[in-house]
């Protein structure tokens, strides 16, 4: 019998894996630029996994329920894999991405200054592909084709 860990157990107390965890066919990943701010960082990535979670009917799990019966959100079902990369590493794998036609959601440092999704989309539209100032990307696809998206990249942390 096992027990739930304690509300002071630290976060590596918890297992990474499981023998029974499913192996995906897919694989989520994220890359934020180095050198941004960590609230950018932070924000980046937010809005990049909430892209992602469209990409697919069947990308979200199960809402959860603690044991006192209160409700909360589903999640992404699978492992996010977070990168980080320079400027010329990014556009090299937004390039990778589009060559791929794998749903890809796309951050710009324009996106800093405005305040809705409409100003948003507007300063991506306003931008050749080749000439985006990438400070962050989300890939979502079949592990192998996302692994060559991702090749050379470093995990963040």
């Amino acid at each position: 019998m096992t027990t739930a860990p304690t509300a002071t157990a630290s976060v590596s107390a918890f297992p990474r894996t499981t023998p029974s965890a499913p192996r995906f066919d897919t694989k989520i990943t994220v890359i934020v630029r180095d050198g941004l701010a960590d609230w950018q960082k932070l924000n980046v990535t937010a809005f990049l996994a909430s892209g992602i979670a469209h990409a697919r009917g069947d990308i979200m799990g199960e809402p959860y329920e603690d044991a006192s019966g209160n409700g909360y959100l589903a999640l992404l079902r699978e492992p996010v894999l977070c990168y980080t990369a320079d400027a010329a590493a990014l556009a090299r794998t937004h390039g990778r991405a589009l060559s791929r036609a794998v749903p890809t959601a796309l951050y710009t440092s324009e996106m800093f200054a405005t305040g809705n999704d409409d100003d948003n989309r507007a300063a991506v539209r306003a931008v050749p592909a080749g000439d985006l100032d990438l400070v962050g990307l989300a890939v979502y696809g079949p592990r192998g084709i996302v692994d060559k998206i991702t090749k050379g990249l470093k995990l963040h942390g």
